[in-house]
C-alpha cells in the first residue's frame, strides 16, 4: 500500500506553490507538462490545464516508478497444449512461436488437462451452456455448483461448503464477514499470510495482531494478551513462496486453550496432501479441529474458483452477509462440474500425489547437485534464490529465450526485497529428462550472469 500512500511525506518530497480551492499545487512539474496534482490525490484544473493530462501523467509516473525499481511485470504469451502438460507454446511479440516447458505452473498435478476433468467441463457446457446467468441471488444455484459444494464439504469432513469465483475472493469475503459478525473480535495473523488474507482482515475492521511466522510462543503471548475477547487465528498450511508448513495441530491446541476460532488457508495443499487430497490438515489428522478451511479449485484441482468449508451456520452467515459473494456472478456450471470431477478423482487416486512428491524430490536433488542456491523445503515448492530484482528477471528471460524453459521471476512485493527468486513447481509430468535439462539450463544461466 506504500505506493498509493499520499501523506505528509508527499508534501516533503513535492514543494508546493499556491493553491486552488484549498488544494496544493506542485511546483516541480517538468516544463511543458501541465498536470496539477494535489497531495490528497485530487487534480486541479483551470483554463490552462487539462484534467485528462493530469490523470495520464499520474499513471505514467506510477508505472515509471515500477520500472525504476525493477518491479514492472511482463507476462509471456503462453498457450498450454492439451494432453501434453507441461509443454506449451510461447508466442513472441514478432508472432513467431516456440514450444517451451513450463516449470512454474500452479496446476500442480496437471489436473487442468485430465481427461475426466475436460470431459466433465465439455459435457456440462453442451448441456447447460457457458455461463451461470448471474449472481446466485439473481439466477439461483446451478446444480453442478450445489454438487461441488457437497463434494467439498465431504472432502474436509465439514457440514457445508461455499464456493466463490476465486481463492482470493473466498479469503477476502469470508474473513471480512466473519470478523464483522463477531463483536470486538481480534484477529491474530501469521506474518507471512497472503495478501487476500491481509485484505480480508483489513476489511473486517477488526483489531489485528501479527504473530511471527510459525512462532507458537509469540502466538500464545498474543492470545493471552487478548484475554476474554473473541479471537480468530488466521494462517496457511503451505506458504507458497518458501514452501514451509504450519504446525496446524499445535496452533489448534493454543486456540482451544485460549478460546479462539481457527481459519486455515489450504490453497497450496488441497489435492496434493492427505489420503483424499484434503490438505496438510488431513495428512496430519487435525482437519476436524479447524473451524474454517479455505481452499482453491485453481491449483491442485486444476480449474478455477475458491471455497470455504465449515459448519452450516458459518457458511450460511458468509453466504448471507458477504458482499463478495452476494454481488458476484456464480461459478459457471461447466467449471463447477470440472472442479467436482477433479475433487472426486483425487479423493480416490493417490498416484498423482505420489508421483508429484517423487518428482519434486528429484528436482531438488538435481538442483542441489548442480550447486544452485535452492531453499530447503519439505513441500513441492522449489525456490531458487537470486536476491536481486534485475538479475532475477534477466535469469528468467535467458531461461526462456535460450533454453525454452519458462519460470516467472518472483520479486517484491510478493517476496521481500533481497529475496527475489525463481519459484519452481515440479509436477508428476516433469520427467527425469525435463529435470536434467532444467538443472543444466539453470547452471548455464547462473554462470553466464555470474549469479554463483
Amino acid at each position: 500500500m506504500d505506493d498509493l500512500d499520499v501523506s505528509a511525506r508527499w508534501q516533503a518530497r513535492h514543494p508546493t506553490h499556491g493553491s486552488v480551492s484549498n488544494r496544493h499545487l506542485c511546483a516541480d512539474i517538468v516544463p511543458g507538462q501541465r498536470a496539477l496534482t494535489s497531495p490528497n490525490g485530487t487534480f486541479a484544473t483551470d483554463h490552462d490545464y487539462s484534467a485528462a493530462e493530469a490523470y495520464e501523467r499520474h499513471f505514467r509516473e506510477s508505472l515509471e516508478r515500477l520500472h525504476g525499481e525493477q518491479r514492472y511485470r511482463v507476462f509471456a504469451d503462453i498457450e498450454r497444449i492439451s494432453g501434453r502438460f507441461p509443454a506449451a507454446k510461447w508466442r513472441r511479440s514478432d508472432g513467431t512461436v516456440t514450444e517451451i516447458t513450463v516449470w512454474c505452473s500452479n496446476d500442480y498435478l496437471g489436473m487442468g488437462q485430465h481427461p475426466e476433468v475436460v470431459s466433465a467441463l465439455t459435457g456440462t457446457a453442451h448441456r447447460c451452456g457457458a455461463g451461470a446467468g448471474g449472481t446466485r441471488n439473481i439466477a439461483g444455484n446451478n446444480s453442478p455448483l450445489v454438487d461441488l459444494e457437497g463434494e467439498l464439504a465431504d472432502l474436509h469432513g465439514k457440514e457445508a461448503s461455499l464456493v466463490f469465483t476465486s481463492g482470493y475472493v473466498s479469503n477476502q469475503a469470508s474473513i471480512s464477514t466473519i470478523g464483522k459478525l463477531i463483536p470486538d473480535c481480534v484477529v491474530l495473523s501469521d506474518a507471512f499470510n497472503h495478501n487476500s488474507i491481509i485484505e480480508g482482515i483489513r476489511q473486517s475492521r477488526c483489531e489485528k495482531r501479527i504473530f511471527r511466522h510459525n512462532d507458537l510462543g509469540h502466538l500464545e503471548a498474543l492470545l493471552r494478551e487478548a484475554g476474554d475477547r473473541p479471537k480468530l487465528v488466521v494462517f496457511e498450511s503451505v506458504y507458497s513462496m518458501d514452501g514451509d508448513v504450519a504446525p496446524i495441530g499445535a496452533i489448534c491446541d493454543l486456540a482451544d486453550r485460549y478460546g479462539a476460532m481457527t481459519y486455515l488457508d489450504e490453497v497450496h495443499a488441497v489435492g496434493l496432501y492427505g489420503a483424499h487430497g484434503g490438505g496438510i490438515s488431513e495428512r496430519d489428522g487435525v482437519m476436524h479441529r479447524v473451524t474454517v478451511i479455505e481452499g482453491t479449485l485453481a491449483k491442485g484441482f486444476g480449474c478455477v474458483g475458491g471455497y470455504i468449508s465449515a459448519s452450516r451456520s458459518i457458511c450460511d452467515a458468509v453466504r448471507s452477509f458477504a458482499p463478495g459473494f452476494i454481488f458476484t456472478t456464480a461459478l459457471p456450471p461447466p467449471i463447477a462440474a470440472a472442479a467436482r470431477a477433479s475433487v472426486r478423482y483425487l479423493k480416490h487416486s493417490s498416484a498423482e500425489r505420489e508421483a508429484h512428491q517423487r518428482q519434486a524430490a528429484a528436482t531438488k536433488q538435481a538442483l542441489q547437485a548442480a550447486g544452485l542456491p535452492v531453499l530447503p523445503t519439505e513441500t513441492h515448492i522449489v525456490p531458487v534464490i537470486v536476491g536481486d530484482a534485475e538479475l532475477c528477471k534477466a535469469a528468467a528471460d535467458r531461461l526462456l529465450e535460450r533454453h525454452a524453459i519458462y519460470i516467472q521471476p518472483i520479486n517484491y512485493p510478493t517476496v521481500p526485497r533481497g529475496t527475489e527468486r525463481l519459484r519452481i513447481t515440479p509436477s508428476p509430468y516433469h520427467g527425469d529428462t525435463h529435470i536434467a535439462e532444467l538443472a543444466a539450463a539453470l547452471a548455464e544461466t547462473w554462470g553466464t550472469l555470474s549469479l554463483a
